[in-house]
């Protein structure tokens, strides 16, 4: 499974790829778009629109890049697989862990997240005790095992997609004048400096968060392997991505309609807040319910795969072997749970230590791990694969648009805070990889 609940378990090679597509949906559609948004439409308005738009472009092209190499050349281990092929086993071992701790931020993110939502009813409550309380839940359900949480998270994936349609119709139906509002006037930004209130600064710092609303592509890229049809992943790409572009753009559209862009806060779903002015006094209720129903089984599966990557590294020589060899639980080396266990008290600390800005300062840290591995994909992509002029170009156009992403948290203080948290994770798994390079050089020698 991977971050927002999907299953990575279907059989080998019987995939369709409106199947592979409907995954995709699944599996990117999570918190760092019902939360995260929220965020987004906070630091620059209107235009936020613009951030979602640019950001698929880019993911389309970060997956067509890796579609071709599957679709060529299916491996196992996907990107990291291509990275060690085209530059050795240092990126391969540095993709790798890259992303496994991205995956390990990523669950810190929903955790908060669902403890944000919980405070919704309960907003005395400190965020730590949520936090503390959702992962003690979380890592049961991991040592309890897959069976039958597999079975569920189908059903918790229908829940995300028919949460987000019902804002849609309900939003539609207010905007007709169906349904009251307390007062209510669309909000239509009628100039340029309506549509981007805190100028370009403002548009620039949205990027990372728009970007991280699209994260779960790698997961295709896992799961390629197991189409009929190998070379249908490109296009069970383009449906999955159109898919959400609309979705996205369709509901944050229709949000930023309703009411003020200045009235959003990292403190609930921008969805709720669109319509707390209206005679709906379920709607709240019910949309709140449905996400920290669907937000837990994301963050469950998330980890889930933060524990498989990490016996899965282990088994291919870039973890020490205990991760993989040590007593179990419940079939999970106990070393793996103590070091997954270990980075969820690391979120846990700061709800307790940062509790305004927790929440942003890690899903800043996840987005910015998520990209470094995109990039790496593009990368083993230019060396492994023949393009066209055209496609150099496109492989350009989306490393620019991931430094763009990734340049513009540097703007402000608390997305400056999660580049912080990025870079000193690259210097730590930097530092492991100069000491591994030594013993790889003692290993070869001595063959």
């Amino acid at each position: 499974m991977n971050k927002n609940g999907c299953s990575t378990n279907a059989p080998a090679g019987e995939l369709k790829w409106w199947q592979l597509s409907l995954i995709g949906v699944g599996c990117i559609i999570g918190t760092g778009y019902f939360l995260g948004s929220g965020i987004a439409i906070q630091k620059t308005g209107p235009s936020v629109l613009l951030s979602y738009l640019l950001a698929a472009i880019c993911t389309y092209i970060v997956y067509s890049a890796l579609a071709r190499m599957s679709s060529s050349d299916p491996q196992k281990g996907s990107f990291c697989a291509y990275s060690e092929k085209a530059f050795g086993k240092w990126a391969g071992f540095s993709c790798g862990w890259v992303y496994w701790t991205s995956e390990t931020l990523i669950a810190g993110s929903q955790l908060t997240a669902l403890s944000i939502f919980s405070r919704f009813w309960f907003p005395h409550v400190p965020l730590w005790m949520f936090a503390a309380g959702y992962a003690a839940a979380a890592l049961a359900v991991v040592i309890a095992g897959t069976k039958g949480f597999e079975r569920a998270e189908n059903i918790f994936a229908i829940i995300k997609i028919a949460a987000i349609l019902m804002f849609i119709i309900i939003a539609a139906l207010a905007l007709s004048g169906l349904i009251n509002g307390d007062g209510f006037k669309p909000s239509l930004p009628g100039t340029t400096e309506g549509f981007f209130p805190n100028g370009f600064s403002g548009w620039w710092a949205s990027l990372l968060l728009a970007f991280y609303a699209f994260g779960g592509i790698e997961i295709m890229g896992l799961m390629a392997i197991k189409l009929k049809n190998k070379e249908d992943s490109l296009k069970a790409g383009r449906i999955m991505l159109l898919v959400l572009a609309v979705i996205y753009t369709l509901s944050i559209g229709l949000a930023v309609t309703m009411v003020s862009w200045n009235v959003f806060n990292e403190k609930e779903s921008p969805f709720v807040t669109a319509l707390q002015n209206f005679d709906l006094p379920f709607f709240p209720h019910v949309f709140n319910g449905a996400l920290l129903i669907a937000g837990f089984s994301t963050m469950a599966a998330s980890l889930f795969a933060v524990i498989s990557l990490l016996i899965t590294l282990a088994e291919g020589g870039n973890a020490p072997e205990i991760f993989k060899k040590g007593k179990k639980i419940k079939d999970i080396p106990w070393p793996s749970l103590l070091l997954t266990a270990a980075g969820i008290s690391f979120s846990i600390i700061l709800s307790l230590l940062m509790p305004g800005k927790v929440y942003e300062y890690l899903t800043t840290g996840a987005g910015l791990m998520l990209l470094y591995n995109w990039a790496f994909i593009l990368l083993s992509s230019l060396k492994i694969m023949q393009h066209s002029g055209f496609a150099k170009i496109k492989h350009g156009a989306g490393f620019l648009f991931i430094f763009a992403a990734v340049s513009g948290t540097c703007i402000e203080r608390t997305t400056r805070t999660g580049f912080f948290f990025s870079v000193f994770f690259l210097i730590v798994i930097g530092l492991v990889l100069l000491k591994m390079r030594t013993y790889w050089k003692q290993e070869y020698s001595q063959k």
